[in-house]
């Protein structure tokens, strides 16, 4: 068996076990759209507190199930129904807190920026750095949790791909695949969903393996 053989079949597997972007965990129907733009955002969010992927994940989708997938929604719930959704959520610990960034980051959103991501995309004007240091005006979200967007955002804004963090980068060179960004994403053809789950399922692997 060719060595291309060999990489072709690891990467099939590593999509068949982890190709899954965090964005469809938590419920997110991704598009280029102010809702599900806000919804990455309250997922990023919830990702940036010292808990599991899988947990942000899914409460992210209890506060969706709820029917917070805008601004607005998120402002009009209480504060103890967002405590409440947290809690069945798993996110325990950082509940009370959240619920209170959560209200902070919608009402941010829509005074600075009209209750539309896009706005931050076009100001960036392609500039991934600036895309980045903008997202981290929203409270809590801090450089891992503006790259957690990214990397899920990648699959409906291409001028991000390719996106890969470091400890994707890291599992990508320990199981054979190319370490250089570019030559990564060329593996799956370059197309902006496929190198979403593509980092995603990295993301995934390294952390089934701890």
């Amino acid at each position: 068996m060719s060595r291309d053989q060999v990489l072709e079949g690891v990467l099939e597997e590593l999509l068949a076990e982890h190709g899954r972007t965090y964005a469809d965990q938590a419920g997110i129907t991704l598009r280029d759209k102010p809702a599900p733009l806000f919804q990455l955002l309250v997922l990023a969010t919830l990702s940036s507190a010292p808990i599991s992927a899988d947990v942000a994940a899914t409460t992210a989708h209890e506060l969706f199930r709820a029917g917070w997938r805008t601004p607005e929604r998120m402002r009009s719930a209480t504060w103890q129904q967002r405590v409440d959704a947290l809690g069945r959520g798993g996110y325990r610990r950082y509940d009370e807190r959240t619920a209170t960034v959560l209200e902070e980051s919608a009402a941010l959103l829509e005074q600075h920026h009209g209750g539309d991501l896009r706005r931050l995309r076009r100001d960036a004007d392609g500039d991934r750095d600036a895309l980045v240091e903008a997202l981290q005006e929203f409270p809590r979200v801090g450089p891992t949790g503006a790259r957690i967007f990214c990397r899920e955002a990648q699959a409906v804004w291409p001028e991000l791909v390719p996106f890969f963090d470091d400890r994707g980068l890291e599992r990508a060179g320990g199981l054979g695949l190319p370490t250089d960004p570019g030559a990564l994403a060329a593996v799956v053809g370059g197309d902006p969903g496929e190198v979403a789950r593509l980092s995603a399922a990295l993301v995934r692997s390294a952390l089934a393996d701890g």
